[in-house]
């Protein structure tokens, strides 16, 4: 990416920047780097209709410089173009004010962005962009029978180039079209690494399959080159770019089984992608060996930085894409909290498949100096006393059910024996009247015993009181 101009303000970081894209992967970054409510500025085509005297009507594209105030995105990775819908914001002769335009930004095209604040993500962002040294690009044939995927990696994107899918029958005695459908579905591959691969520019190419698949078309590719001739393919220099390696199946998901493979990170110490693959297979493996070391999700993050305990950052680039300000703010801040702090940031593309693992644990994580115990423990201790307060509760619902259910029961023999004396009593006989007066007598130790567990708990209310 080339910068054209810059004009930033040093006190509140407002300011506007000039690029152009060169490659894919800088439209990659330029996406990155708009948000809405910015404003773009660049040229564009309008179609202008206009009517004669006769009332007939002929219209004609115009080419036009607009401002257009961002107000919708859209990326497209493959065909690697990007549509920027907003109101305009400059005067035109062919269009008013605040009416609604789309800019569609290409390569090699000139464009400006202006912005209320650059932060240093945005300024790191362009620098990274911008720096001339390139790092080694990857290519990654992923295949199994049937089925194959050919992508380029660069050091933010993945780029699939070509797919190629293929119906092959089960090889059966004395049938031989199972053979000519692999030899078709080698040859299809092969045509692809000549049309999209450029091995003078890709420090290594990646073949990977389950089983011998990734072996057997290896030999189809040299023996094949061999008899077409092909120079690119038949130089060792370019054949040692070549590295075998195992994966789970063809589908684009088992390049994170690829690049994290030993022998193929030999080969890719250079690279952006090889060192994010690193930095997150450690905060995995540390997940599982020493997790009080290993946090993820913002408020865990944000607790280990105020011990200033975090030794590397990992953050997707998702999170920085927000709508919302205050949201994309606070992750802003908190990577300037842990650069300033001495740790290291590591900031992963979502289009990536590292990014994406990263993405489904919140997309942001750290690994720390040293291990931290009251981060996850303030908010066990916290559950536990909920606990323990719904425990004590329920227990004291428990006691007063049980109280309750006594006294019931005591309410009830105390209206059996009522009864029972009354019957007696009306009898008029002598032994009648004996059991009426036990009766009354039993009567009388059950109030009395009532009317002594009242006291008693009385007695231990005012105590508490007095302490």
């Amino acid at each position: 990416m080339h910068l054209i101009k810059k004009q930033v303000s040093t006190k509140n970081g407002a300011g506007s920047i000039t690029l152009r894209c060169d490659t894919p992967e800088d439209m990659w970054h330029t996406y990155n780097l708009i948000s809405l409510s910015d404003e773009i500025t660049t040229t564009t085509h309008r179609k202008i209709v206009k009517e004669s005297a006769t009332g007939s009507t002929s219209s004609s594209k115009v080419r036009i410089t607009l401002k257009v105030l961002v107000e919708k995105i859209e990326f497209d990775d493959q065909a690697i173009t990007m549509r920027i819908g907003g109101k305009n914001q400059r005067k035109s002769d062919h269009v008013s004010m605040n009416a609604y335009h789309t800019l569609e930004l290409e390569l090699n095209k000139n464009f400006t962005i202006e912005k209320d604040c650059w932060d240093t993500i945005f300024l790191d962002r362009v620098d990274t962009a911008c720096n001339p040294s390139k790092n080694a690009e990857i290519a990654a044939v992923v295949m199994h029978h049937g089925l194959a995927h050919l992508c380029l990696i660069t050091d933010y994107m993945t780029i699939t180039r070509a797919k190629i899918e293929m119906s092959i029958p089960r090889k059966r005695a004395g049938n031989s079209t199972h053979g000519k459908q692999i030899v078709k579905f080698y040859e299809a591959i092969y045509q692809a690494i000549l049309r999209h691969i450029d091995l003078k520019t890709v420090k290594v190419v990646l073949l990977a399959s389950p089983g011998f698949v990734k072996d057997d078309f290896f030999t189809y590719l040299k023996t094949k080159s061999v008899r077409n001739n092909e120079r690119s393919l038949i130089e060792q220099a370019n054949r040692n770019k070549f590295v075998l390696c195992r994966s789970s199946s063809g589908h684009k998901h088992a390049l994170d089984e690829v690049v994290g493979t030993k022998e193929v990170m030999s080969r890719l110490t250079d690279t952006k992608v090889a060192k994010d693959v690193d930095v997150l297979n450690l905060f995995m493996k540390m997940l599982d060996t020493d997790p009080d070391r290993a946090y993820y999700s913002f408020k865990h993050c944000l607790k280990a930085n105020e011990h200033g305990a975090i030794d590397k950052l990992l953050v997707t680039d998702e999170l920085f894409r927000s709508s919302d300000v205050k949201e994309r703010k606070k992750y802003v801040q908190l990577v300037e909290a842990v650069r300033n702090s001495g740790g290291t940031i590591n900031i992963f593309s979502v289009k990536h498949v590292s990014g994406n693992q990263l993405q489904q644990v919140s997309g942001v994580a750290v690994i720390l100096r040293f291990p931290l115990y009251d981060v996850d423990d303030s908010e066990s201790s916290s559950s536990c006393d909920s606990d323990n307060d719904s425990d004590s509760d329920s227990s004291d619902h428990s006691d007063d059910a049980d109280a309750d259910e006594k006294a019931l029961k005591q309410l009830q023999k105390q209206a059996a024996l009522m009864d029972e004396g009354w019957g007696a009593s009306t009898n008029g006989g002598e032994g009648d009247q004996s059991r009426a007066e036990k009766i009354q007598d039993e009567m009388i130790s059950m109030n009395f015993k009532d009317t002594q567990l009242v006291q008693e708990e009385e007695d231990d209310i005012d105590r508490d009181i007095h302490f």
